[in-house]
């Protein structure tokens, strides 16, 4: 026999559609299937994170008849939900920890002007504390440029900028000056600004 002969060259196998293929990942677990389990189904209460692999058609038969809470009582469903509010993590009533130090035992290491640490009420520690002083309003940008022209500070009232503009008014005035006009530039900016103050209810 020749192995180097031409005709081997020529010999081709095609595969049977008859041959059984293998399914191509897990298989079906209903008993009897052996189509495709590509299909994850919860096994249930206390198996949680385990699953069963189904066909479409058996994964849609096991979810119309899934029952979390199968064999429980209405009592065991309801303390469930219960617990679900808190993620099922444990919890303990205040102040039932022996191990706690009491309040009376502890050196308070800040401070508590309301008293309710030591269960005084508030409103006493309230009246006890000093009154707190005022802050001044914060002006605006046109304000306080009105403040700066008539020479007046931030906390100025209405009083002082009346009694500063007339002072200012009678100073630059032409005819405090004899006539002298070389003032109206700084009369204009003293009388816009007054009258700016008084927009902003100031005067």
């Amino acid at each position: 026999m020749d192995l180097n002969s031409p005709l081997f060259d020529r010999i081709r196998i095609k595969a049977t559609s008859e041959e059984p293929r293998e399914a191509e990942g897990p298989s079906c677990e209903h008993p009897g299937c052996k189509a495709l389990g590509e299909y994850r189904a919860p096994k249930g209460r206390d198996h949680e994170g385990q699953y069963w692999r189904f066909c479409l058609n058996h994964v849609r038969e096991y979810n119309a008849s899934y029952n979390y809470f199968a064999g429980m009582s209405d009592n065991a469903v309801a303390a469930y939900q219960k617990d679900a509010v808190i993620g099922h993590r444990p919890t303990w009533a205040m102040g039932v920890n022996s191990k706690a130090q009491s309040s009376q035992d502890r050196e308070w290491a800040y401070v508590d002007p309301l008293g309710i640490l030591r269960g005084e009420d508030f409103r006493q520690g309230r009246k006890s504390r000093a009154p707190a002083e005022p802050k001044p309003p914060r002006r605006t940008g046109p304000v306080r440029r009105a403040l700066d022209v008539l020479g007046l500070d931030e906390n100025a009232d209405g009083p002082a900028i009346k009694a500063q503009y007339k002072a200012l008014v009678k100073r630059f005035h032409p005819d405090a000056n004899g006539g002298d006009r070389s003032f109206e530039e700084r009369l204009r900016d003293i009388i816009k600004a007054h009258d700016t103050l008084k927009s902003a209810g100031m005067c």
